[in-house]
């Protein structure tokens, strides 16, 4: 019970770092995929630039360069701060693809029909293509919530107080050997499984809404 409780405290920061990190990405993903699917030679190279150096680099590497590597004048980034920045920008490559792969499902049918009915592009993509790209990037956004709530953990290598860093410290300090980590990884279990539940109802629902 005492190493429960102990693993049991990291839950509000693993779910914090996880729901913060998620909620970047997907704004950040937005004015990215813009990019990459700029006209604009320039954007366009510049978007794809950023989504692949970003995405190119571990995200352990990304943590330890915000951390220890970032100071604006007296400011620098606390490790519950340095966490979430770089779980999120990372997120934003990785959401700028997914809405991509979203928004490419499409028919380019239904663009040229806007375009013939005199609709401009953006009024064609708010009403027309973006809740299609939404219906079919929703999958692929509730997996990666699912994987970067596992990949939180590397957080606990620059301090943070989430599930991985009170299950080491109760390993090392109370003799929880193996246990303590059989206990996280039913946390894990026990926060990702609801989550992967509601991923495939929510893709049950919206597949019944677009064969409509």
């Amino acid at each position: 019970m005492q190493h429960l409780q102990a693993v049991l405290l990291g839950v509000p920061m693993t779910l914090l770092i996880t729901v913060a990190a998620v909620s970047i990405g997907a704004v950040l993903g937005v004015p990215l995929v813009v990019g990459l699917r700029a006209k604009n030679f320039v954007v366009r190279i510049v978007s794809r630039g950023l989504v692949d150096l970003i995405r190119g680099i571990p995200a352990i590497v990304w943590l330890f360069i915000i951390y220890f590597g970032v100071s604006i004048g007296a400011f620098r980034f606390n490790s519950t701060m340095a966490a979430i920045v770089g779980l999120g920008l990372i997120s934003a490559a990785y959401f700028a693809e997914i809405y991509r792969g979203g928004i490419s499902a499409v028919d380019m049918g239904q663009w040229e029909a806007g375009n013939a009915l005199g609709v401009n592009r953006w009024t064609t993509f708010g009403h027309i293509i973006g809740p299609q790209a939404f219906r079919v990037s929703v999958p692929s956004m509730t997996s990666y919530a699912i994987s970067l709530l596992k990949d939180s953990s590397i957080a606990s290598t620059i301090g943070v107080t989430e599930i991985v860093f009170f299950t080491t410290q109760d390993a090392r300090s109370n003799a929880g050997g193996l246990t303590v980590y059989l206990l996280a990884a039913a946390i894990y279990l026990a926060l990702s499984v609801p989550l992967a539940l509601l991923a495939r109802r929510l893709d049950a629902s919206l597949r019944k809404k677009v064969s409509r």
